[in-house]
């Protein structure tokens, strides 16, 4: 083998060496946040970071309550939204996928992601939302682990507790506070599909919180709650 082989050979070995690396980096901070509730996720660091920019003193507003403490109504109305098939699935919802893909190029652009709620924590604890075909394998990575190693009920209490609901917002205790000044635990069936309609778009209903589609949104989510299955 000539020298550039060689050199090949041990670049492609280092490569894939520091790939097996992060895996088990990313696989260590899994099996901690099964029993260990998260602090700062990478979402929440790069929002910080983007409100920093304009106010150095910025903070986010996040608390952490445990799930037995979160709205039932909540709860039914993140996955009557979000992912219908949530206790079914083993972290991907192919049919779901599949729609998505096919608005998308009825629309000719990106309007639909498909993603399930074990797919998007995956996404909020660890990457960017940056999209990028490398970005979407490491996301079914983590997702894998997440669906292993987890209860669908904590998958569940962490994607309450951490995904944005607003601008500088986390969690449904600030998400409830932020909104309609109540605990996560007096969150009233429409409010909670009002909530749970912000979720694809959270810093734009921040700041339009009477936008018509967010209304009618909320009315179909309302609708589909009482059929929603929840850990």
């Amino acid at each position: 083998m000539s020298l550039v082989g060689r050199w090949l050979k041990w670049a492609a070995l280092g490569v894939i060496g520091l790939f097996l690396v992060w895996q088990l980096w990313l696989l260590g901070w899994v099996l901690l946040w099964g029993w260990v509730n998260p602090g700062e996720t990478r979402f929440m660091e790069i929002r910080l970071a983007e409100l920093r920019q304009k106010n150095p003193e910025a903070q986010l507003k996040q608390q952490w309550v445990p799930y037995e403490r979160i709205s039932a109504h909540l709860k039914r109305a993140i996955i009557a939204a979000e992912d219908a098939k949530f206790v079914d699935h083993e972290g991907f919802d192919w049919e779901g996928m599949q729609k998505a893909m096919e608005k998308n190029q009825k629309k000719g652009r990106f309007v639909a992601g498909g993603s399930t709620i074990s797919q998007q924590l995956a996404k909020n604890l660890f990457l960017t939302p940056t999209k990028s075909y490398f970005r979407k394998a490491e996301e079914a990575i983590i997702t894998l682990m997440l669906e292993n190693l987890w209860s669908k009920r904590r998958i569940l209490e962490v994607y309450l507790n951490v995904i944005e609901w607003g601008n500088g917002v986390f969690g449904a205790e600030a998400a409830a506070r932020h909104y309609y000044n109540l605990s996560a635990a007096q969150l009233g069936p429409e409010q909670a599909a009002r909530l749970a309609g912000m979720v694809p778009n959270p810093r734009y209903y921040d700041r339009s919180r009477g936008a018509p589609g967010l209304g009618r949104k909320a009315a179909i989510i309302l609708g589909r709650m009482p059929g929603a299955e929840v850990p």
